[in-house]
This record gives C-alpha cells, sequence and structure tokens, in this order.
C-alpha cells in the first residue's frame, strides 16, 4: 500500500484524542421552561456561579505564572477539551452565539457585522482569518502560484502533496491566514464539472490519501499554525445549478463513491474543519442533511466543525439539529435574534449550541491558533526559492505523456528551429485576450483572471527559447490566430509544438470536451504541415482530440502554475523525464461519459426540461443513477474503450511487467496481503514508473470493474530490474475499505468471501493478474 503522508512525513505532526462515534443528543426545550432559561443564559455566563473559582484553585492547583488570571483557558498545560470548557463556561450565550458565524468567531472584539450585533468575545481570543486555497492562498500578491490539484494528483505522490500543502500554510501564515478553506475533493462524475481541476481525480483511494496528505502538510507547522478544511461535503458533483440541484443517490453508491473519499481523508488525517456544499442530497441541503450528524460526526468520528459553504445556509434550526457548526461570512441564518427565537420556540437546546460552539473553540485551540497569534506584519513576498522549485518539480511530476511517436525528447541539434505556436505560450495576449497567464491557473469569473496571481510567472516561450538557445537552436512564436500562417511557420521549422487550452473553474461547467479558441483547427492545420507536431494541453479536464492521429505526440501539463516554462521546457528537451499518470479517465468522446441521459446530467425539472425557467426557485434533480460505475469503473464494466485509461501516463522508455505473486492465497480479508512483481526498464534511459494494483472482487459482491488498492513508485536505470512489493496491510484492508461494499441491510461495510482478481501494470489497463481466495473470518 501507498504509504499515507503521515507516515513517512518527519516534520512533527499534530496529534488528538481519539475520536468517538458518539452522535450529539437533540433533547427539545418544552415552551414553558425555555424562555425563562433563555432570559437567564443571556445575562450570565453559562454555567458559572457566584463566587465560583477557576478549576486551578478548586483543585488545588495554582494557575501557571505566564497564564492571564483572567484567561485560564490560555494554560497549556491543559488539555484541548479542558481548555475550551473553561472557555465557554466563562461565556454569556451570545458569546458562544459568536464563534457560530466566522466573522464574529474570528474577529473578537468586533461587534457589529453588517447590522448584526454581539457583545465583545471574551479576553485573550485569537483572530483568525479564512482564506480560500485548494490551490494555494487565492487572491493575494507576494505567494507561490503552484499547479493546479489535478496536477498534484497526476504525481500520484502523497509525500509530495503533504510538501506542498506544508509550503502553502507558510505563505498563509506569513500572509496574515491561518485558515485554509481546502483541500477540495470530489468524485469525477462527469469531466464537464467545472471545479475539475481542484480536485484531485475520479478514484476515492487516490483522492483520500492526497487529500489526508495535503492536511497534514497544511497543518504540520507548529510555530506557524494552519488548519486545513475538506470541502465540499458531499455529493457535490456540478457547478451547473450548484445551490439548486439534489442530488440525488442510493445509499450505497453515496458510501462507496462519494463518502468514501472523505472517510480515507479523515482516517488518515485530522483536519480542523469540514465545509457543508451547496447541493441538496435527496431532497435536503448539504448543511442541514442529517448525513452531516449521523455519518459525518458519527460513523466516521469526526470531531472537527462543519463550516457552510458560502451562502449555503437555508435555515436555522435544522441546520444546528443536524450538525452544521459555523456559518461562513457574516451572520444570516445563525444571528442571535435567529438563535434565540429558535431557543424559545424549543427548536433548539442550549446543549446543542454548547456544543457548536465548543467544537469551533476545541479545533482552534488544538490546532494552536490561540498559542500561536498571526505575525503582526505581513510578509510582501512570502514565495521563497524552495517554492519556486516546487512549483516546478510539481509542474514536471504533475504532467501526463499520453502520447509518443518517438519525436519527445526533441532531438537538440544545433541550427535547428522549434516553431512555438498557440495564444497561451507567451505572456503577450492575442487577438481574444489570452496569453499564458490565462492558464497558470484556474478560471475565477470575479476578476476576469484566476485564483492565483501568478505574478512570476515563467511563459513557455521564455523558458523554451532559453533552454533552446542552449543547444544552438532557435524559437520561432506565433499565437495561432490564424492557421494558415501559423501552419506555414512550422512547415519551415524541424519540430512545431502546438499549445491548446481550455479554460474552466468555479461557477460554471464545461459545454464540451473540446480545446478553446480554435485549438482543434490550429493543431490539425499545423500537422497538416510538419508531421513532427507535439501537442501541449493546458486543461482542467479530459479533452476530446481528433487530431490525435496525426501528431507525434501529447503531453498534458494542467494549468502548471508560475514555473509552467521552465517545468515544460526541461520535459521537452529530455532534461527529466515524464512520470504523471492520470488521476481521471480521458474519455474518446463525451457520449462515451457514465452522465448519458439528461436525467443525470445535467438533471431535470419537474416537466422533465433541462433548462430553468426565468426567475424559477424550483430545485434541479439530478438522478445519479449510474450507481457504482463512476469513473474507469464505468468505462471497464460498459466495456468502453476510453481515449487514455485512468492511471495512464507515458515516460522516455519502456516497462515490463513479470512474475506477479500474491501471499498469503487464501485471506480472511483481516491479515495483510503483499501483491509483488518485477518491473524492467526495458529501455535506454533511466525513469520512474508508478506501477498500480487492482482488485476485482467476487460476481457476488455486484461491484463493477476493479478498484485501485495501491501503488508504488520505482525509478529504474536502463536494463534494471526490481522486484516491487505492494502490501495492503491489515489496517489498509480495514480502515481504507480495499477488499469491501457497503451492506445497506446491514449499515456497514462488509468483505464479500470468494475468489478476488489481484492485476498490476502502468495503468488501470492492467497486464497481470491473478487470484486470491477470501474467506469468512
Amino acid at each position: 500500500m501507498t504509504s499515507p503522508a503521515h507516515r513517512t512525513d518527519p516534520r512533527p505532526q499534530r496529534r488528538t484524542a481519539p475520536r468517538t462515534a458518539a452522535r450529539p443528543t437533540a433533547r427539545r426545550l418544552r415552551r414553558v421552561g425555555a424562555a425563562a432559561l433563555l432570559a437567564a443564559a443571556l445575562l450570565l455566563p453559562t454555567a458559572v456561579v457566584a463566587g465560583a473559582q477557576p478549576d486551578d484553585a478548586r483543585r488545588g492547583r495554582p494557575p501557571h505564572p505566564s497564564v492571564p488570571a483572567a484567561c485560564p483557558w490560555m494554560d497549556t498545560r491543559r488539555t484541548p477539551e479542558q481548555r475550551t470548557r473553561l472557555l465557554l463556561d466563562a461565556s454569556t450565550l451570545h458569546q458562544k452565539y459568536r464563534w457560530l458565524v466566522e466573522q464574529p468567531a474570528n474577529d473578537p472584539q468586533r461587534t457589529t457585522f453588517e447590522g448584526v450585533t454581539y457583545p465583545a468575545q471574551v479576553p485573550c481570543t485569537p483572530t483568525v482569518v479564512y482564506t480560500d486555497g485548494p490551490d494555494g492562498v487565492r487572491f493575494t500578491p507576494g505567494v507561490t502560484a503552484f499547479p493546479a490539484p489535478i496536477a498534484v494528483a497526476s504525481t500520484w505522490d502523497t509525500a509530495l502533496a503533504g510538501t506542498k500543502g506544508h509550503a502553502q500554510a507558510d505563505e498563509a501564515f506569513d500572509t496574515g491566514k491561518n485558515v485554509v478553506l481546502g483541500p477540495g475533493l470530489a468524485s469525477g462524475r462527469t469531466p464537464l464539472s467545472g471545479r475539475t481541476p481542484e480536485y484531485f481525480g475520479e478514484d476515492p483511494l487516490l483522492t483520500g490519501l492526497l487529500t489526508a496528505a495535503t492536511v497534514e502538510g497544511i497543518q504540520g507547522d507548529p510555530v506557524k499554525p494552519v488548519l486545513a478544511d475538506l470541502k465540499h461535503y458531499v455529493a457535490n458533483e456540478q457547478e451547473l445549478d450548484r445551490a439548486q440541484s439534489s442530488s440525488e443517490v442510493d445509499e450505497r453508491t453515496l458510501r462507496q463513491v462519494y463518502d468514501l473519499p472523505f472517510e480515507i481523508a479523515l482516517r488518515r488525517s485530522d483536519p480542523a474543519s469540514v465545509m457543508c456544499s451547496y447541493n441538496q442530497v435527496n431532497g435536503t441541503h448539504a448543511c442541514e442533511n442529517p448525513l452531516l450528524r449521523d455519518v459525518l460526526k458519527g460513523d466516521l468520528g469526526f470531531d472537527g466543525y462543519v463550516v457552510s459553504d458560502f451562502r449555503a445556509v437555508h435555515s436555522t434550526a435544522p441546520s444546528l439539529v443536524n450538525g452544521l457548526d459555523q456559518e461562513l461570512n457574516r451572520p444570516v441564518w445563525f444571528t442571535p435574534e435567529r438563535l434565540d427565537a429558535a431557543l424559545a420556540a424549543g427548536e433548539i437546546t442550549l446543549a446543542q449550541v454548547d456544543a457548536a460552539a465548543a467544537r469551533v473553540v476545541r479545533a482552534y485551540v488544538r490546532g494552536g491558533l490561540f498559542d500561536r497569534p498571526l505575525p503582526a506584519e505581513r510578509v510582501a513576498d512570502a514565495s521563497t526559492p524552495a517554492h519556486k522549485e516546487l512549483a516546478r518539480t510539481l509542474a514536471e511530476r504533475g504532467s501526463v505523456l499520453l502520447a509518443n511517436d518517438g519525436v519527445l525528447p526533441l532531438d537538440a541539434r544545433p541550427g535547428g528551429t522549434v516553431a512555438l505556436l498557440g495564444p497561451t505560450a507567451s505572456a503577450t495576449p492575442d487577438e481574444d485576450g489570452v496569453s499564458a497567464a490565462t492558464v497558470c491557473a484556474m478560471a475565477w469569473r470575479f476578476n476576469g483572471a484566476g485564483t492565483l496571481d501568478c505574478e512570476d510567472l515563467v511563459t513557455p516561450e521564455v523558458a523554451i527559447r532559453e533552454r533552446a538557445a542552449q543547444a544552438g537552436m532557435d524559437v520561432v512564436v506565433d499565437a495561432g490566430d490564424d492557421p494558415v500562417a501559423a501552419a506555414a511557420l512550422a512547415a519551415s521549422a524541424d519540430v512545431a509544438v502546438v499549445l491548446g487550452y481550455q479554460r474552466m473553474g468555479e461557477f460554471d461547467d464545461l459545454p464540451d470536451l473540446r480545446l478553446q479558441g480554435g485549438g482543434d483547427a490550429l493543431i490539425e492545420a499545423v500537422a497538416a504541415a510538419n508531421p513532427d507536431t507535439v501537442v501541449v494541453l493546458q486543461t482542467g479536464s479530459a479533452v476530446e482530440m481528433p487530431w490525435l492521429g496525426d501528431v507525434g505526440a501529447v503531453l498534458e501539463t494542467w494549468y502548471g502554475g508560475e514555473q509552467v516554462g521552465p517545468a515544460l521546457a526541461r520535459l521537452l528537451f529530455g532534461d527529466v523525464a515524464p512520470s504523471g499518470k492520470l488521476p481521471m479517465t480521458f474519455p474518446a468522446s463525451l457520449a462515451d461519459t457514465p452522465t448519458r441521459t439528461p436525467e443525470q446530467y445535467p438533471g431535470v425539472f419537474a416537466d422533465g426540461s433541462t433548462t430553468r425557467a426565468p426567475g424559477s426557485t424550483e430545485i434541479r434533480q439530478v438522478r445519479y443513477t449510474e450507481g457504482l460505475q463512476v469513473g474507469y469503473r464505468w468505462y471497464q464494466e460498459q466495456g468502453i474503450e476510453p481515449l487514455f485509461p485512468f492511471g495512464h501516463g507515458l515516460t522516455y522508455t519502456t516497462f515490463d511487467y513479470v512474475d506477479l505473486r500474491i501471499t498469503p492465497r487464501t485471506s480472511t480479508g483481516r491479515g495483510d496481503v503483499r501483491v509483488s512483481f518485477r518491473v524492467t526498464n526495458t529501455g535506454e534511459r533511466a525513469a520512474t514508473e508508478t506501477a498500480q494494483v487492482y482488485a476485482g472482487l467476487p460476481e457476488s459482491a455486484d461491484e463493477p470493474g476493479t478498484r485501485l488498492v495501491g501503488w508504488q513508485a520505482v525509478t529504474l536505470e536502463p536494463g534494471q530490474s526490481r522486484r516491487v512489493t505492494v502490501t495492503l496491510t491489515r489496517r489498509d484492508l480495514a480502515e481504507l475499505h480495499l477488499l469491501e461494499v457497503w451492506d445497506v441491510d446491514r449499515d456497514r461495510w462488509v468483505t464479500t468471501p470468494g475468489e478476488h482478481t489481484v492485476s498490476v501494470g502502468g495503468s488501470s489497463g492492467t497486464v497481470l493478474s491473478g487470484t486470491v481466495q477470501v474467506r469468512r473470518s
């Protein structure tokens, strides 16, 4: 099994008390007593009586001399739970309310928030600043523009994901932010989803472990404490009508496909918070859905706090009762007035308010926010040389060589010429305003640019010119606005490199899987003029490739961040060999994807239409009738050949897999299973291969295709051979449900006895297979 980040990361990690699966009670107040209790709570700190002494004094233990007498919760000798209890015991009800909304919680001495008034918070509470951050510290100058998460996923490297999370947290803290709203995770139901590049692909195991590694990286520095937030829970798989749609999904699919990545992330990391999503799940808004209380906090034992997405709250009592702890941004539904009214009506209890506030406070205490304040002065430039090198490494290792007939690496002959074509090659915008900055990061509707500033962007043109000059080569550049002129330029060059792009991000789904800005026509024209044409894709999702048979190579670089130029130059010229693997399937056409019917995507209204009527607030019904057949499992089960399968990625050599061994051959599913095989580099240069292991369950499990159960990267010199062993440990099998399915009747994960297939290879299109017999324990 590939090692989760917290097993190998040398940095000190934050440990927490054991989680509990206990669910919060929801006892209702009787109307007669609620008003009297509420009136008393508004005036006095709860659970505090006249003449009460601090906990230290009651136990005969003097307060620590460095702890302010008025702030016993600042005593770091106490547990986070004890410190939280001391603070809340000293708080009035309306001071507790502050923790239930982002702005009042995080700006303790401010009392008015867009017309909503609170008392000042108790002393010694921290200033907390949230930043959006699945990809980097967003909308902030002086930070590194890292590659998009889909590129990080393409490295299949949990340790590298953790290093990126740590660097991002370092920059967040230095620029005055100590909560990162990220990482994001989803399940890749449709490649049209606008936020595809914000996530880690379509497989729950890969997504869950990369998410966990990122969390541990973000939260791994006790000197500069920053908290992480998993988002968006749950079944949040499209941007179209995201706040006015319901994901209609059966229980088994929900647990195995959409909940499982979150469960894996929670098993292998301790995020401070989880963000509930905009959509409804089976007719109930995610931020007031009992799934928060019963599954996330109950079954999964999550003991952090649940925060809403922006304007994703639609109620007061149902939201609080079902597990929402904090409303994002300003107070709307969790205002003192509305909470008071809900208490007086017996719709919520003081215990529920206290529990929600305690989750937020405990997370802040446990994460170090009370003890390590943000810097008084923000760092103007938080990006470091090491972070820029990391960005380049991520761009290199996250690029995926999809096809290559031998044109790559480039033949760097003195006197040769490279034609570099396409609007995203240069810093100079083309006639449509497109430039290299357009695809540095994900699109953002409200600034006309992207989620990251990319102020230190090194363009492909600059880096390729510099590298070509070292080889004595010339580079000619054209934006490609006129395909005929671009083709003429390509014809005069030894090799043509064409950059094709697809712009996407939050708020909008893609209308199709085609390149934008006339990219297909440009590639077709150039390929017709020069047989040695290399296509570099700068996309956030899969694209159709009608020109694939006419080009020499295709390299997917996603949104490569500020160091995309140097990374691309090193890959093209062979200074580094590609090693990325696809974290999502590239279909041959949109018609081949799992969401084939209007009911599945984009969803329908009551009259069967897919178009929202002007002014309508009707909820779009999105039916997840494909069930478990999501991502590569769909293509396997349906016998559909994708353009490029999940896990695919070439390099500048070839690898051979032989001699598969599985031990033991009979298992109870509760002991280690070792899968070993020999990998040989059969080419002429050193490179890294990510060897993947998949399992197929018995027919009685009614499970489509195979599932990823482990992987390991191996670097080999030419001709070198090595035996690779991927061990599915007893802990992995139990916690990550590697060979289990969700049993709806028994309401738990179960292992299906019988013959399981185990297959290995360089992608989900594996080359070796064997079996292991799993029997009931």
